[in-house]
């Protein structure tokens, strides 16, 4: 039987699908570094990857959700809510209870929602969306509706976890690190491939399908709730009203890194070129298109979105009819 293998073709829409965006994000660098002052300041770096080191976890997350076939809407809130219970468990059982509760809390969460949508067939969207609410309600009944924001003692040995700017930009680099190994050097990563790309095809294989779902779910409310602890150590506090769209954030980042929102294909790496290239931009327009605001924000991600989305669609047509 003769082996099939992919063209010199294939082949190239295949690396322009998975690692463009690293591709535009060192285009986009070299631009600025060239023609915006201050951009390649050391400093200004280090703003973007410790302002993005924390949030980019609920990116992490979301990479093993959509390759799975699903989506995860609530991890916005969920790290919101990650960092009011650690800043709760500060005050009522030091720092081992501030690190584990955000954890257990919403790793439990996460649980919830996998056994929802592989037990009880219920649409990912809809789970997660009714997650999205009850983590913005507890975190406000938690905090008298936002009245009582819970501070972290100057003291306290929970702040090391968030402290100078190496801390945070070393834990999102182990951590994507780890994710990486966890998705292309396990059985568990080659079965969310397979599951993604044919839920169908995958139970004929034998493969735990409804197991390997809830721990996707289980994984990315981990993430999300760790997230919201370390961010938590950072700011020395717990900010109830923070997280807001950044489940459409970390969505955004994962698809313009190459992941597609069908399921099946995606990467580790592409999902840390999407959320340095969304920072990249971020940062610029506070610089060059400060007068704006956050429009002018929202208005280009949205239309890189738009644009990557549309180019995702065609490569994967043009790969389907070779």
């Amino acid at each position: 039987m003769p082996i099939v293998t992919d063209t010199p073709r294939e082949r190239l829409l295949a690396l322009v699908q998975q690692q463009g965006s690293t591709a535009v994000l060192v285009i986009v660098v070299v631009l600025a570094c060239l023609f915006s002052p201050g951009f390649a300041d050391w400093g200004n770096f280090q703003s973007i990857l410790v302002g993005n080191a924390y949030t980019s976890l609920l990116a992490l997350g979301m990479t093993f959700v959509i390759i799975s076939g699903g989506i995860d809407l609530s991890v916005g809130s969920v790290f919101a809510l990650g960092g009011v219970l650690a800043a709760w468990g500060v005050d009522h059982g030091g720092a081992p209870v501030a690190v584990l509760l955000p954890l257990v809390c919403c790793g439990a969460l996460g649980t919830v929602h996998g056994l929802l949508i592989t037990r009880a067939r219920l649409a990912p969207f809809i789970v997660t969306l009714a997650g999205l609410l009850f983590a913005r309600g507890f975190l406000q009944a938690m905090s008298n509706e936002g009245s009582t924001t819970y501070l972290v003692p100057p003291g306290s040995a929970f702040l090391a976890l968030g402290r100078g700017a190496w801390v945070p930009i070393l834990t999102a680099v182990v951590l994507f690190a780890g994710g990486a190994v966890l998705l292309l050097r396990t059985r568990f990563g080659q079965a969310l491939f397979a599951i993604g790309g044919s839920e169908n095809a995958a139970l004929l294989m034998g493969l735990p399908v409804a197991r390997t779902k809830t721990l996707v779910y289980t994984l990315s409310g981990l993430l999300a709730g760790g997230a919201g602890m370390l961010n938590a150590a950072r700011l020395q506090s717990g900010v109830t009203n923070i997280g807001v769209g950044y489940e459409l954030t970390a969505i955004a980042a994962v698809i313009i890194g190459g992941t597609l929102l069908t399921g099946g294909a995606g990467s580790v790496a592409g999902t840390a070129s999407g959320v340095l290239l969304l920072a990249v931009i971020l940062n610029l327009i506070g610089v060059h298109l400060s007068e704006y605001g956050s429009s002018a924000s929202d208005l280009v991600n949205g239309a890189f979105l738009a644009v990557v989305v549309l180019l995702q669609t065609v490569l994967s047509r043009r790969r389907r009819l070779l």
